[in-house]
């Protein structure tokens, strides 16, 4: 008994000078290393700037935004439709959209959240809110890891960073959706991807259109 008890002293007192040794590191940012330029983007694309909710002269003929697709949404439409046409900006293979939009539909089911953890989101524009850690917008993009909450609250600059880290990752092409996805977003429900990639195909079929 008493060697047990001796026993459970060292380790606790080894725990914590581990602790005090190496202290739990706070999240690394990643590098911003997206050259994508926003602002330049919806500037150039129309139906884009309108899908985020800029008012727009109305373009006889054309509808401003995508009517809703595959059982979504106008705002998750529309919020879909950025995604593809950044991928489409950025030269990015069809694969590349499917990867992400299987992304955002686990997240957020595409819809762009504020958290109140972060009180900065809340005063931007939003279609309701999370409260995992620092998490903002379609993709669920820590706050203190990948930049600011108006860069991150802003779709296309959104799907840019996660581009841009999927690029990042060796082989992605050759990886399944789900394996891809979690190379970017390192969740720990690692396998929840799967079973959005169905509907992921069909939305971006619907989506990668010329603007």
């Amino acid at each position: 008994m008493l060697l047990t008890v001796v026993s459970l002293v060292a380790s606790l007192i080894s725990v914590g000078v581990s602790w005090a040794i190496f202290p739990q590191s706070a999240p690394t940012p990643v590098a911003d290393d997206t050259s994508f330029d926003s602002a330049k983007f919806y500037e150039t694309h129309v139906r884009a700037n309108a899908a985020r909710g800029a008012a727009q002269a109305v373009v006889p003929g054309q509808p401003l935004v995508p009517k809703p697709v595959a059982g979504l949404t106008q705002e998750q439409t529309n919020n879909a439709y950025i995604v593809v046409q950044v991928g489409r900006q950025m030269n990015l293979p069809e694969r590349a959209m499917v990867v992400a939009i299987a992304t955002a539909l686990q997240e957020t089911y595409l819809k762009n959240l504020a958290n109140p953890k972060v009180p900065a989101s809340m005063k931007l524009p939003h279609e309701g809110t999370g409260t995992n850690f620092d998490s903002l917008g379609i993709f669920q993009q820590r706050a203190s890891i990948w930049g600011t909450p108006e860069q991150l609250m802003d779709p296309a600059y959104a799907s840019a960073k996660f581009y841009t880290k999927l690029q990042a990752v060796s082989g992605w092409e050759k990886m399944s959706v789900t394996n891809a996805a979690q190379a970017v977003q390192r969740s720990a429900f690692a396998s929840a991807y799967a079973k959005h990639a169905t509907l992921a195909q069909k939305i971006v079929d619907a989506l990668n259109i010329d603007d």
